[in-house]
């Protein structure tokens, strides 16, 4: 035993200067590794809805293969999404409010906006539809209808992009929802897959976006109630946040993100991404659309 630990001595001591040296180099070594694997990481805020549609489980994979970064993602309403970037929490925003994203670039708290794809919001209900929604011609006359039935309407509370949009519907139509709602009005401060099996248990009417509702529908008693109206279109955009705010952030990872999304090859996944034979989303960024116009 004595002559074998002899004999492995001269390469214990091996190891030995090997450690030694090693740590002689390492807080070089730990600060460059530490600065190369942040610069490769991309802190992305999004909607709970664009992840709750499955359609970044497609596009994010397909973009670490094509560029070698990593996105770390953080699924939130807009409304807090916007203001993670405001404080520069996250490097780039994926996200459908277009008028708070437009104030969002006003204000200086982004480099740079891209139009990504769009759908549309429909309101779902149960399938006797109670407040008779299916008869309704406008989004306006549909949220009367609810008001004025007291029917149960589940609402996201959660600043979210939807709900920025299914408060607008109330406004439009003169309904208070604050002082008027006769506990018929319900605020769940959940996210739009969560707020669609809260409205399934309660057999009440809920705003969504058609993407989450296609990938969430199998499952869900509800159906779609009230569809069409042109004042539900969906847009989502894509935001790079203030470098000179913020120079610390990835910005070129954002940079990397926004070109690969609005690429021929980002464009195409999309519109390919389908649940059921239905496409959830519609590419429409302007530089594919320029593209065609030029070809053309």
């Amino acid at each position: 035993m004595l002559s074998m630990f002899k004999t492995s001595l001269p390469c214990f001591s091996k190891i030995l200067l090997l450690a030694s040296l090693l740590l002689s180099i390492h807080p070089a070594f730990s600060q460059t590794a530490t600065e190369n694997i942040k610069n490769k990481i991309i802190k992305l805020a999004t909607t709970t809805s664009t992840e709750n549609s499955g359609l970044l489980n497609v596009l994010l994979p397909q973009f670490e293969k094509d560029t070698g970064y990593k996105v770390h993602t953080i699924a939130v309403g807009t409304g807090k999404a916007l203001r993670m970037g405001r404080d520069g929490d996250v490097d780039v925003l994926l996200v459908h409010a277009k008028t708070a994203e437009n104030k969002f670039m006003a204000d200086g708290d982004g480099d740079s906006r891209f139009d990504v794809m769009y759908n549309d919001f429909v309101i779902v209900g149960p399938s006797n539809d109670p407040a008779k929604l299916s008869m309704a011609k406008s989004a306006k006359e549909a949220s009367e209808k609810i008001a004025h039935s007291k029917s149960i309407f589940v609402s996201r509370g959660d600043d979210s992009g939807t709900h920025k949009k299914e408060i607008a519907l109330w406004e439009a139509a003169k309904i208070d929802i604050r002082t008027n709602n006769e506990k018929w009005y319900r605020e769940a401060g959940q996210g739009m897959g969560k707020v669609l099996q809260i409205a399934g248990e309660m057999d009440a009417y809920t705003l969504t976006d058609r993407g989450t509702w296609l990938a969430y529908s199998k499952k869900s008693p509800l159906k779609i109630a009230f569809e069409g109206d042109s004042v539900l279109f969906n847009p989502y955009g894509i935001i790079a946040v203030s470098s000179k705010k913020y120079p610390d952030l990835n910005t070129s990872g954002a940079l990397a993100l926004m070109d690969w999304i609005t690429s021929n090859k980002g464009q195409h996944l999309i519109g390919q991404f389908k649940i059921a034979g239905k496409a959830l989303f519609t590419p429409n960024a302007a530089r594919i659309a320029k593209a065609t116009v030029e070809n053309n």
